[in-house]
């Protein structure tokens, strides 16, 4: 079980009336809960829960409808994300209990400084490397709508401007990567068919190949449901159309695509994972019709080559920058 779940269950009898778990993890919790429900932003923690426990969780950037009388929220890595939930949550919560619950090092202190807008917090508990706070929310906000929140900023490209809408908590917010930038410059001659941005973020990728190849099919697929919908954002200001989906890694994706581009992501929360990326280089066979390619950027670092070259036989290194490589492999 998730540590952050444990020391909520060390404190059990204040969860006992309806009550909304935000940022859930994908564990027992909702078992040991039984008022409780769910709300995550994660297709993959969404999937897991749904199918444990039908009906009682919610996949989506705002809250649920219904009614609770208190809250928890799972810290997220991104403060300007835990800023954005606090708000939402406290916003419905006048009178009543909001708690938040966090590992260390994941920032939980700094934290607990923001709750102080809506009331006087204590910590409640401080174990697994995690702690608990609460606040009775004595200054209830009013909700901001999540655009309100967005960063827009504009990419010079060969063929013009690209506006660009980032949301809390996506990747990268508010700015172009190093790696993304060193991709944006490797999209000459791109085959013709079904492109798939995976990993999409804000929609960088996908977008600019939409403008550039219009006769193209393209999709941008994340597992998180603020890049989803930075991405709808950011093909709209560009006049774009795509198909934007939420799942949890290649196995969402479509089949007998033209291209795989992406800059894979290697971090879940505040702790490294490999597994969403891997799990792309070894099944992207599966996905890429005969004589596809799939290009991609990484980290310097990451021994990336071996597994390309186990699923479609060849790999080619079309530039290496600023610490990342750009590959590069076609299906036979």
């Amino acid at each position: 079980m998730d540590p952050r779940s444990e020391v909520l269950l060390r404190q059990a009898e204040l969860f006992q009336s309806p009550l909304l778990l935000a940022g859930a993890p994908a564990d027992d919790l909702l078992g040991q809960l039984p008022q409780a429900r769910a709300w995550t932003w994660h297709a993959g923690d969404q999937a897991m829960l749904e199918s444990r426990f039908a009906g009682r969780s919610h996949y989506a950037v705002e809250p649920p409808e219904v009614a609770f009388d208190s809250a928890v929220l799972f810290l997220p890595k991104s403060r300007e994300l835990a800023a954005y939930l606090l708000n939402a949550l406290a916003s419905r919560l006048a009178g009543r209990e909001l708690y938040v619950v966090g590992e260390k090092r994941g920032g939980i202190e700094g934290a607990a400084k923001q709750l102080q807008a809506f009331g006087k917090p204590r910590k409640l508990d401080s174990a697994r490397h995690c702690q608990l706070w609460q606040v009775t929310i004595e200054h209830a906000p009013e909700a901001k709508p999540l655009e309100s929140l967005a960063e827009r900023f504009e990419l010079s490209l060969e063929d013009g401007p690209l506006q660009v809408i980032s949301l809390p908590g996506v990747f990268s917010h508010g700015r172009l990567d190093r790696g993304t930038a060193l991709l944006l410059k490797h999209l000459d001659g791109l085959p013709s068919g079904h492109v798939l941005d995976f990993g999409c973020g804000a929609g960088v990728l996908g977008a600019t190949v939409k403008r550039r190849y219009p006769q193209n099919r393209v999709t941008l697929l994340d597992v998180d449901a603020f890049a989803v919908a930075a991405s709808r954002l950011t093909l709209a200001a560009n006049g774009l159309e795509g198909e934007v989906i939420s799942g949890d890694g290649i196995d969402a994706a479509p089949t007998e695509l033209s291209l795989i581009l992406s800059n894979p992501p290697f971090h879940t929360g505040v702790h490294t994972n490999y597994q969403a990326s891997e799990n792309l280089l070894k099944k992207s066979a599966v996905h890429l019709r005969k004589g596809g390619e799939m290009r991609l950027v990484a980290n310097s670092f990451l021994r990336y080559q071996p597994l390309i070259e186990g699923a479609l036989g060849n790999c080619q290194t079309c530039d290496e920058a600023d610490g990342f490589r750009i590959y590069r492999a076609t299906r036979g």
